[in-house]
């Protein structure tokens, strides 16, 4: 039998022998592909998840199963799929909260430059800033008045720790000059109900989380927290038209896989994804977003530098 090292030194290719790589090339027939979401199902995320699996399976021409595996901010999904066999047939459905996690949490037991195959970007949108009706907060000026009367005393909520809602917020205070106080939820839901309730006073939420409430006038919508407004809230400025130039934070989804998943099935999983972009693009602007149609190395790029830029602020802390 041909050991790896006499196939090096024929010069021949690992790859070509099965078994002796980690990754193949192609997906096996017959053999369903692993979407994992690192939420609880029901949430905007998840929807918008399984939506992807609708048109990548018919794409594709394989069924697709979407594994909703929630807690620990989402670090225990990605955990499980970072030690996944690289074959095309487990997939990690991220999100913005992939990267400011691990900026938050360093302890985590994967490295989410290392050991993942970034492989496409779906979209990305605005958070919304909105603060309760009982807070007597209605813009950010409002809001910068009142925590520096008050150091600690305008509390913000979160989906959890390290979650973009959290970051957000974080950055927020860094760059405005104050000091609220963050109280973590294990996810958007449980946050929300307390913002509504008055227990909470500010959110940074994505659009699908609060744009019922919102609609309904039960919160009050600050800003938007992209450089550009929002096509669903034309009227609302911006974070930087209120007063901080620096400050543009968005949040978005794409999918990736383990480590060493082959060339060939990152280009075929790529340019699916893409292809189906289009059919979610109605979708993703119902929700204030927008598509995103680029290659791995250009989601690879955003990812780092994204990551990059957290670190900075959770430094700061």
């Amino acid at each position: 039998m041909l050991t790896r090292r006499k196939i090096l030194k024929l010069g021949l290719s690992a790859s070509l022998l099965p078994g002796l790589s980690r990754g193949q090339e192609a997906l096996q027939a017959g053999r369903p592909i692993g979407l994992v979401v690192p939420f609880p199902p029901g949430a905007g995320t998840d929807s918008l998840a399984r939506e992807l699996a609708k048109y990548l399976s018919a794409k594709l021409d394989v069924s697709i199963v979407v594994d909703n595996k929630g807690g620990a901010g989402g670090a225990i999904a990605t955990a499980n799929v970072a030690k996944a066999t690289p074959d095309g047939h487990t997939l990690l459905f991220m999100t913005s909260t992939f990267i400011t996690h691990a900026a938050y949490d360093p302890s985590v037991s994967y490295d989410v430059l290392r050991d993942f195959s970034p492989i496409a970007m779906l979209g990305r949108g605005p958070l919304l800033v909105v603060s309760s009706l009982n807070s007597g907060i209605r813009s950010l000026s409002d809001l910068n008045e009142r925590a520096k009367a008050h150091p600690g005393a305008i509390t913000y909520c979160s989906a959890g720790p390290g979650s973009i809602n959290h970051l957000a917020g974080l950055m927020y205070s860094q760059r405005a000059g104050i000091n609220m106080t963050h109280v973590p939820y294990k996810g958007s839901g449980p946050a929300t109900v307390d913002l509504l309730a008055g227990r909470t006073q500010i959110f940074f939420s994505t659009i699908p989380t609060i744009r019922a409430q919102i609609t309904e006038a039960r919160l009050n919508l600050l800003a938007v927290t992209s450089k550009d407004r929002s096509t669903l809230y034309p009227s609302t400025p911006t974070v930087m038209e209120s007063g901080l130039p620096n400050y543009d934070v968005s949040t978005w989804w794409g999918v990736g896989a383990p480590k060493g998943l082959s060339q060939a099935l990152v280009t075929k999983l790529n340019a699916a994804i893409n292809a189906v972009s289009p059919d979610l693009a109605t979708r993703l602007q119902a929700e204030g977003a927008t598509s995103f149609r680029g290659g791995a190395k250009d989601f690879a790029a955003i990812m780092a530098q994204e990551l990059n830029n957290w670190r900075l602020v959770v430094a700061a802390m």
